[in-house]
């Protein structure tokens, strides 16, 4: 899973970056709210930490121009100890918890759990689960039931990302930027190539029924197994 952070504090960037490191997410980090808001814009990351306090556009105008566009990534705020009115008008405007500074690092890990369980993104166990396709970040496997799929690594960030932003039409280059990267040397055609490389392994499962093409514009995974 890949997480932003927007964090103007250098040293408390790389401390939270190191902090989702360990616990096998890919990170981006900025320092500015101009920054933040061009790569939330995005739309390529699974969770964003957001700090209130930033040079440029603030965290709570992050939050606004974000949920004005329909874009639902979960976001955590990142807010001083007794800036309670910064907490209200950020989760007024769309955020969906906060943790406070100075934090532990057992909370922050414990309050994107929680997150990322309300938006469906995250099984019981901590595994990113959608019938019975389970994927564990921690080793990059995938199963379908009990049986575990021999992905590749880009199949499996290609089957996460399309887990992780259910029912949310995403663009070929949507697709092509999260999965191979802004500066990647391949063509976004690579998408389509490997959405059938994926189909092939999924074959006769529910996953491959509700992983849909948009004529066009790029595919859509369904919330809920095809019926």
């Amino acid at each position: 899973m890949r997480v932003l952070i927007i964090e103007d504090d250098p040293s408390l960037l790389r401390a939270i970056r190191d902090i989702f490191e360990n616990e096998s997410f890919v990170t981006d980090g900025v320092e500015t709210g101009d920054e933040g808001y061009y790569l939330a814009e995005q739309a390529i990351h699974d969770l964003i930490i957001l700090d209130v306090m930033l040079p440029g556009l603030s965290g709570v105008e992050i939050v606004k121009k974000l949920r004005s566009q329909s874009n639902r990534v979960p976001i955590i705020l990142v807010t001083a100890r007794d800036a309670v009115e910064d907490r209200v008008a950020g989760l007024d405007a769309g955020a969906d918890d906060y943790v406070t500074k100075p934090f532990a690092v057992s909370e922050l890990m414990a309050r994107t759990r929680a997150v990322l369980r309300r938006h469906g993104t995250l099984g019981q166990e901590g595994e990113l689960v959608w019938g019975p396709i389970r994927l564990v970040s921690a080793t990059k496997e995938a199963y379908n039931g009990e049986n575990q799929l021999n992905l590749t690594t880009t199949e499996y960030k290609l089957l996460e990302f399309l887990m992780c932003h259910k029912d949310q039409i995403l663009t070929r280059e949507q697709i092509f930027d999260r999965v191979w990267g802004f500066d990647s040397g391949s063509a976004t055609s690579a998408v389509d190539v490997y959405i059938h490389h994926l189909r092939k392994k999924l074959a006769g499962s529910d996953a491959d029924l509700s992983l849909q093409t948009v004529r066009g514009i790029g595919y859509l995974f369904k919330g809920a197994p095809y019926v």
